[in-house]
């Protein structure tokens, strides 16, 4: 899994790097099979409509220090 991000702390996870850093465009490269991931994960579930489970990439990016790129922006 990728994120894309404008600004991020200096230490990240063991499961999460770096893969670019052009242009103010941060691409963060996440190892989903990782443990630690997976207990993030778990702690951050909620249930988002009813029947469907999951974590918002707000969440997540927040629980990380993570500034994401905000595609909803108009250019």
């Amino acid at each position: 899994m990728k994120l894309y991000a404008t600004s991020i702390p200096k230490a990240l996870p063991s499961w999460a790097s770096v893969i670019s850093n052009k242009a103010g465009l941060i691409e963060v490269e996440i190892n989903d099979k990782d443990p630690g991931f997976h207990s993030i994960i778990e702690e951050l579930s909620t249930e988002i409509e009813p029947g469907f489970v999951g974590i918002k990439a707000s969440d997540l990016c927040t629980r990380l220090s993570i500034e994401m790129v905000d595609t909803s922006e108009e250019s």
